[in-house]
């Protein structure tokens, strides 16, 4: 298990022209069981969808990662949630609950902004990184229906990015 994270991060770094001593690693809650998943892009996290059913459980996210949208983790249930970035926006923190499934989420960026989907029951958790710089770069965790756990990857990015309205390219 230590084996794949490590894996995972030195990819990550690799990927998205991270330094790696402003890496962390927000560690997974939730039961845990079902299938690992992990959603990564290049560049910046512009967009976020998540999808819930009828105010449950998490069922599937998507990030957009400059203007490309990653594939969904999980699935298309129900109405989704969308939260699109504005220009240096980023995402800083993840909160929400959980039991056997991740209950809620709540996606908060450096400028207060929150996307939040799911009912809020049962034991909450709170993730952010470990450096005032970073910013989420991809989550990972296990997939069953729904998903069951769920953990966060942060570090400072060192890329520039696009901004779709504008097309003007700006350096992180």
């Amino acid at each position: 298990m230590h084996y794949v994270v490590l894996v995972a991060l030195l990819s990550a770094c690799v990927l998205a022209d991270v330094q790696p001593q402003y890496y962390s690693f927000s560690p997974a809650v939730g039961s845990g069981s079902g299938t690992s998943y992990s959603l990564t892009g290049e560049g910046r996290i512009t967009a976020v969808r998540v999808w819930e059913l009828n105010s449950n459980y998490i069922y599937g996210v998507q990030f957009r990662y400059g203007n490309i949208w990653s594939p969904i983790v999980g699935r298309q249930s129900g109405i989704p949630q969308e939260i699109e970035l504005h220009e240096d926006e980023a995402i800083v923190q993840i909160s929400g609950k959980y039991a056997s499934y991740i209950q809620s989420v709540v996606f908060t960026t450096n400028e207060g902004r929150t996307l939040q989907a799911g009912q809020p029951s049962g034991r909450s958790f709170n993730m952010y990184p470990d450096n005032s710089k970073a910013e989420l770069r991809f989550i990972s965790g296990r997939y069953n229906r729904a998903f069951t756990s769920l953990g966060a990857h942060w570090a400072v990015v060192n890329q520039p990015y696009v901004n779709q309205q504008s097309n003007h390219t700006a350096l992180a």
